[in-house]
């Protein structure tokens, strides 16, 4: 039987595509969830023998020394994502959830004897870059959000701990995940475009031509199983960009790929500062590339053209629903 792994918020957004990625290739997978969105997304693998799901809350969880005795990895995917929800939440909470936690998680895993341990982190975490050159792992933290401030507080523990522990820690700072999932959201920048644009016919565009980096959940997914992969001198307490600079671009540019679909589209363009999240930057991923071989596989046109299918098909019957963001929708 194959390795086992450990997915800490795996029927979320990523969790859900991760956990299918990792039954296919054999492993056992046991996610750790507390389904507060529900546990929709992990039905069709409920029958698999490889696969087990344990609801509980991380935070306090009586399973975690358990379930890690004896994993060969474990990918921490639970958080509080975004600035909109960390905001609203407040520090205290905030800090709990995403920093504490995965203090918690850690140590579980050392305990449990786990080999490998990957953190989901965001280039949020890099804030504004001033200029045209693209941010590096490298590159100066300027954090515009308490959800980047939560984010670079557990990298700096858990790259801390690296030379202190067996388990091998790697944190990957993703770009912006758009695309279908078994828990798709529609809180995320292209998501949200693509169902405003279907729904409404309209977009509110704020900070039309700040720069972003985006990557398809499914390609974040194989970015994951190949850090598992990846040998331990490669990889450890090492920070990995994930994403494409193919897919960096801006607002102005997602309007335009739209438009496509819908050329009936309405801009109305606004010129609002969003003291939570003013972040503009474009982002190299050439570590990921040289190091992991990693190369993002899925391009802004296929995401938003799944999205347009799945919508326009009533695959996804009621997108305004809570169910599919973690936050409240936002002005995009």
């Amino acid at each position: 039987m194959g390795r086992h792994i450990v997915v800490i918020g795996g029927a979320g957004y990523i969790g859900s595509v991760l956990v299918s990625a990792l039954l296919d290739q054999g492993n056992r997978v046991t996610v750790i969830d507390d389904l507060w969105f529900g546990g929709e997304s992990l039905l069709p693998f409920l029958p698999v023998q490889r696969f087990r799901l344990v609801k509980e809350d991380v935070t306090t969880s009586r399973e975690l020394d358990r379930v890690m005795q004896g994993a060969d990895g474990v990918v921490h995917l639970a958080a509080l994502v975004g600035f909109p929800a960390c905001d609203r939440a407040g520090r205290e909470t905030t800090w709990r959830v995403n920093v504490e936690a995965t203090q918690r998680v850690y140590a579980a895993a050392v305990h449990g004897g786990v080999r490998r341990f990957i953190y989901a982190s965001s280039y949020s975490n890099y804030g504004h870059a001033e200029g045209d050159a693209m941010v590096t792992e490298e590159s100066p933290l300027f954090p515009q959000s308490l959800y980047a401030e939560s984010k670079i507080a557990a990298e700096r523990f858990l790259l801390d701990q690296a030379v202190q522990h067996g388990v091998s820690t790697v944190c990957l700072r993703l770009a912006t995940v758009f695309g279908l999932s078994p828990r798709t959201r529609f809180d995320l920048m292209v998501n949200q475009f693509v169902l405003e644009a279907f729904s409404k016919r309209q977009l509110v565009l704020y900070q039309q031509d700040f720069k972003r980096s985006f990557v398809h959940v499914r390609d974040v997914a194989r970015a994951m199983a190949l850090v598992l992969d990846a040998p331990d001198d490669q990889v450890r307490g090492q920070v990995f960009n994930i994403g494409s600079e193919k897919l960096n671009t801006t607002k102005s540019y997602l309007v335009e790929l739209l438009r496509k679909h819908w050329t009936d589209i309405q801009i109305e363009m606004r010129d609002l500062n969003f003291g939570g999240d003013m972040r503009s930057l474009h982002v190299s991923f050439e570590k990921a590339r040289s190091i992991l071989g990693f190369e993002a596989q899925l391009s802004l046109e296929e995401g938003i053209n799944e999205l347009c299918w799945a919508l326009e098909n009533r695959v996804i019957q009621e997108p305004q629903s809570d169910r599919y963001r973690n936050h409240p929708a936002i002005l995009v």
